[in-house]
């Protein structure tokens, strides 16, 4: 792991491994880059952002590491934008090589296997191709490319490993119950978190209802939930609570017809996404997304608040330039990026990290240099900075017996 802030004095500090025999030795690294994370813990409003990075290790063979993201067998991987792409080409066969013509997608973005890119092309050429047949062709396309999309995110059984979400959850809504509920917005289609929050008993709060269908409101946002005891005028805010907003949309969203609500069913065969492509942008002020949004943007601009970004690249616009927005006029706000492509790889400054290309984190970069001590780049996977998260409270007698009755059942933790 490394990270860089201004007591770095505008360089990346690494972490050092342990001594011999797993002795902990001096590590300024380390220390700082839980001091950040501690800081943002101990605001009173803490907002979590998480991106695919979150979701890359899930179901990955640990045995086979070394060559690369290989699944545990029988189980499939959260699909990168490159996964995406080949799986589109593959799908799509020859009609492939002739969209990238229609579209004129740019030979450097085709390289890159940018499938962003070349959906919104697709997107602009099917509306202004002369050609009727090279219209429809494109159309074509991104009808199974969407599909091919929406198959490749339902990737996560049930019962698959999500330990390291769970460890995360735990630390996330441990905090005391005094302070404002943590809220956490992804921008991932996937159901880690919620399977995560089943597992653990934590109670999400996520914009839905209790009843079945369950139907989405924002009003439910704006609920909480207290144990009541046989003194009516008592009441205690019960602990393991926590705000997930899901940015993008879920696999598991649906729009009724007949009603025009918005239902969750785990089954549906044509989920609500935003898709990849530069229209997020308009498309994230449609309902329920710009709830969604607007809840971002009103939680970041809250005084004394903690922002910890997990796996997030910053490449979608319309969320990277809220969050600059704020950095820029909340005073009192405290930001840590985690992400493993920040930072450099070697001593080539060809083989820089995402800090020194993407325009929104050279930003972030460029105001650490000069001194402001609100912010923190580090650079580690997800399963790499959960572990250092602050644990505020010891486990609690109700995990403990669920724990029990877990390991009773057979089931994994």
């Amino acid at each position: 792991m490394q990270v860089f802030t201004y007591r770095s004095a505008g360089r990346w500090e690494k972490t050092r491994p342990p001594g011999e025999n797993g002795e902990p030795v001096s590590d300024p690294a380390l220390d700082e880059i839980q001091r950040s994370l501690s800081d943002c813990f101990r605001c009173n409003n803490l907002v979590v952002l998480t991106g695919l990075g979150t979701s890359l290790h899930v179901n990955v063979d640990a045995k086979k590491r070394a060559e690369g993201r290989k699944p545990v067998e029988g189980k499939r991987l959260a699909p990168t934008m490159w996964d995406l792409w080949s799986k589109v080409r593959d799908v799509t066969g020859d009609d492939f090589e002739r969209v990238l013509a229609l579209s004129r997608l740019p030979e450097d973005e085709q390289r890159k296997g940018n499938i962003e890119a070349l959906l919104s092309h697709c997107k602009i050429a099917a509306e202004f191709l002369a050609d009727q047949d090279g219209r429809e062709t494109v159309r074509r396309f991104i009808h199974t490319a969407e599909s091919t999309v929406r198959d490749a995110v339902r990737f996560l059984d049930p019962d698959d490993d999500v330990a390291v979400h769970a460890d995360f959850l735990r630390r996330l809504s441990r905090r005391s119950p005094r302070k404002m509920r943590s809220k956490l917005f992804t921008t991932n289609y996937d159901l880690c978190f919620e399977y995560a929050a089943r597992k653990g008993r934590y109670v999400v709060i996520d914009g839905f209802s209790h009843a079945s269908p369950q139907v989405f409101d924002s009003l439910y946002f704006t609920y909480d939930i207290v144990r009541r005891d046989s003194n009516p005028d008592s009441h205690d805010f019960i602990s393991n609570v926590f705000l997930l907003y899901k940015l993008h949309g879920s696999i598991d969203w649906m729009r009724n017809p007949a009603t025009n609500e918005i239902e969750k069913r785990p089954d549906c065969d044509s989920p609500l996404l935003v898709y990849p492509r530069n229209t997020k942008y308009e498309l994230a002020f449609e309902q329920p997304y710009f709830e969604m949004m607007s809840s971002l943007q009103a939680a970041l601009r809250q005084p004394d608040t903690g922002l910890l970004i997990l796996g997030f690249g910053f490449n979608d616009n319309h969320i990277a330039e809220p969050i600059l927005s704020t950095i820029n006029s909340n005073l009192s706000l405290k930001v840590a990026v985690c992400d493993p492509g920040l930072g450099p790889r070697t001593n080539d400054p060809k083989k820089a990290g995402i800090d020194a290309t993407n325009v929104h984190l050279k930003k972030i970069r460029y105001l650490i240099e000069h001194g402001d001590a609100r912010l923190a780049l580090i650079s580690a996977t997800f399963e790499e900075i959960v572990p250092h998260l602050p644990d505020i409270a010891a486990e609690t007698d109700l995990e403990q017996h669920l724990e029990r009755i877990r390991r009773l059942r057979g089931e994994k933790a």
